[in-house]
């Protein structure tokens, strides 16, 4: 795992836009941290590819080309983060990470892959002197091919670790960093010191910048913690604790923040190796970091000679393993609504910057669960040849309604949101039977809840239907639903007699109030 970590946590440093050795700083204490603190024996966390780049992200506007000033303002980025996850697990907002719902997530990661290699490009073609540099480019482009390669051919292979070992002879035999490739250079001697970031003077305009992005970056870090253990947690047999996550999470980017860091959340890639090679505990996270102090404290000078091509390599590798078009495909074939809110996500991030993008995917979010209430499915039940019970008559062949009655469900709890579309349902299916309808009988076993709107506007209904001399009653009702309907006056305006705790005892007491018919 270490030797994964190490050439990558590099790697998001440099996609941070700070120092690449701060990307191992920052890694210390999550290692420790979340071993002590998260509610999973096999998550990975420290820096990864979108945070980090939402990092970059944010702060470039503020730092204008300052090294000293973007270093700062990462580490009070992480403070903020930090800070932020922990108010949100003293107000129990554990429950957040559901706003972002799997084809959401798809596409957010598809459009930050797609940014991550946009902005690794400049260093992987070496176009920043105006031209290409030949030897930068080569060797950018074959720790590339090294990496797709080995990865075809030997997934669990440490591939990151050994095309870095090889960038490294590479630049150190044939003395390309004197021919114009760009290296790390020199690294700090030592391990990171513990303090409090301190940026130039920031206006009030500045710190409600900042705090905006910190909230997009603590709910998508938050998010992705809890996902991706919640994946290994499926094939482990194992428990996640939301809250539990969102403290851990909160204390890795105080301790981020506090030895010069950035914003860290889990790191799926990391998370798999681990899971592959065999890690059931977080005794793999305290080796690893064993190890990285050990390469801090001695192998300053095999880091100094880290190409930036090959890091920038590095990142694009992981990006391109941040799409997943194996998902869209299935997204595509499995429901068509559920592949287009993939792709705007997608969109939404590509056209705008990615912190809009954050914003986007959880107002998606919300809109496709508010569509889903606003118009869920609702269905007419009747009788099916040689099939016993009460059916969706849209469902079977031959199915028929029982003449007289008309059985309605309606698939969602009934609220301000769909009560219209409630009434003109019901009123559409009372109008497209065929014979004379006495009894409409509300089938409410997915009605869990009431509003006082969606009860103003069922009483409605039942003063409709008494006018056409049409009795509603009510049947499947929960005795919670039952109690929200009696504060609302409908128990009275219904009438107790007219509910009913089975479809099949309803049946029988209209065939028995229709006595001769």
């Amino acid at each position: 795992m270490a030797a994964y970590l190490v050439p990558q946590c590099l790697a998001y440093g440099e996609l941070a836009g700070v120092d690449p050795v701060r990307g191992l700083w920052a890694v210390l204490p999550c290692l420790l941290l979340y071993a002590l603190l998260g509610s999973s024996p096999q998550l990975s966390v420290g820096p990864e590819s979108t945070t980090a780049v939402m990092t970059a992200v944010a702060i470039a506007p503020l730092a204008a080309g300052d090294g000293l000033a973007y270093g700062q303002l990462s580490s009070l980025l992480a403070l903020l983060v930090g800070g932020l996850c922990f108010l949100a697990a003293a107000c129990r907002l554990g429950f957040v990470a559901e706003l972002l719902s799997k084809p959401v997530l798809v596409g957010y990661m598809a459009g930050v892959a797609l940014l991550m290699i946009r902005g690794q490009l400049v260093q992987l073609l070496a176009l920043a002197g105006g031209g290409i540099h030949w030897p930068t480019l080569l060797l950018g482009v074959g720790v590339l091919a090294f990496l797709l390669l080995l990865q075809w051919r030997h997934p669990q292979a440490p591939g990151p670790l050994l095309a870095m070992l090889l960038a490294v002879a590479v630049v150190a035999l044939g003395h390309l960093e004197q021919r114009g490739v760009a290296v790390i250079g020199a690294i700090p001697a030592g391990l990171p010191q513990l303090g409090l970031p301190r940026p130039a003077a920031l206006t009030p305009d500045t710190w409600k910048y900042l705090l905006s992005a910190a909230v997009g970056i603590a709910l998508v870090g938050f998010s992705d913690n809890v996902l991706t253990a919640r994946a290994f947690a499926a094939r482990g047999g194992y428990r996640i604790e939301a809250q539990r996550e969102l403290l851990a999470l909160g204390a890795v980017n105080v301790g981020s923040g506090l030895v010069q860091g950035f914003p860290v959340s889990s790191s799926g890639s990391r998370t798999a190796l681990g899971d592959a090679l065999g890690s059931r505990s977080q005794r793999f996270s305290l080796v690893a970091l064993a190890v990285v102090v050990l390469a801090l404290l001695f192998l300053r000078p095999l880091l100094a000679l880290f190409p930036r091509a090959a890091l920038a390599a590095v990142v694009i590798y992981a990006a391109l393993r941040l799409i997943d078009l194996g998902e869209f495909q299935r997204m595509r074939q499995f429901k068509r609504s559920e592949f287009r809110l993939a792709l705007i996500t997608l969109a939404g991030v590509l056209l705008t910057d990615i912190l809009t993008g954050v914003a986007l995917a959880v107002a998606f979010s919300v809109l496709d669960l508010f569509a889903r209430l606003m118009r869920p499915n609702d269905a007419v039940m009747g009788e099916v040849p040689r099939l016993a019970g009460l059916h969706d008559v849209s469902d079977w062949e031959g199915a028929t309604t029982i003449p007289g009655l008309l059985i309605y469900r309606y698939d969602a709890p009934l609220c301000f949101a769909n009560a219209e579309h409630f009434r003109s349902r019901a009123l559409a299916a009372l109008e497209a039977e065929a014979s004379a309808v006495r009894w409409l009988v509300l089938n409410a076993e997915a009605i869990v809840e009431i509003d006082i709107t969606a009860a103003d506007v069922l009483l409605e209904l039942q003063n409709t239907l008494r006018q056409r001399g049409i009795r509603l009653a009510m049947a499947r009702v929960k005795q919670d639903l039952y109690q929200q309907l009696g504060r609302a006056g409908l128990v009275a305006a219904i009438g107790e007699e007219s509910f009913f705790p089975t479809l099949p005892t309803a049946v029988a007491a209209f065939r028995a109030s229709e006595g001769g018919r």
